[in-house]
């Protein structure tokens, strides 16, 4: 994909920044502004690997918790264990949690997501379904993509985990270190 795709394991000696490679959109980008699908696929794959990678993630919560929005990864994480439950008193159980924690009115880390799709899953949490929040994550993987992801790649906190990821990545090269 035209040299955006991001990967954490290897920034390499190069001094473009993470940011520069995957993103370079992002800097220029306004809330109003509607991104082509070619912008809005490298920064989904940007956060896919962010995500995948446990220093990204890390450095991606500390990013969130200081933004009070850390209930945002926190439900999507919740939601990737969830899909992977083959019991099905556990997906009941895991279900509720997931519901009482981030979907309910009031919850202790209530998410923003619309009317329709909070109601949806409130009427079929009773029996839920491996998919019942399907639509609250792909709403909410987009509000971390599209809104706070632009801001992580401009913060302290990640050039902090590029600097160690550059560090680490020399120190490989250099057995004598």
């Amino acid at each position: 994909m035209d040299g955006h795709r991001v990967s954490l394991e290897n920034t390499g000696s190069s001094n473009a920044s993470l940011e520069e490679r995957s993103a370079p959109h992002v800097q220029d980008e306004c809330c109003f502004h509607r991104s082509n699908a070619g912008e809005a696929m490298a920064r989904s794959e940007s956060v896919d690997t962010l995500l995948a990678s446990k220093d990204g993630l890390e450095a991606f919560r500390t990013f969130l918790k200081s933004e009070f929005s850390e209930e945002n990864v926190e439900f999507w994480l919740a939601c990737e264990d969830f899909k992977k439950t083959k019991s099905s008193t556990k997906i009941v159980s895991k279900a509720q949690k997931i519901y009482s924690d981030f979907i309910q009115a009031d919850a202790p880390k209530e998410i923003n997501i619309d009317f329709h799709t909070k109601n949806h899953i409130s009427q079929n949490i009773s029996e839920p379904t491996l998919s019942c929040f399907d639509d609250a994550q792909s709403l909410i993987y987009s509000l971390m993509a599209k809104d706070s992801f632009p801001r992580f790649l401009r913060s302290e906190v990640y050039k902090e985990l590029v600097k160690k990821r550059q560090s680490a990545n020399q120190k490989r090269w250099l057995p004598f270190l």
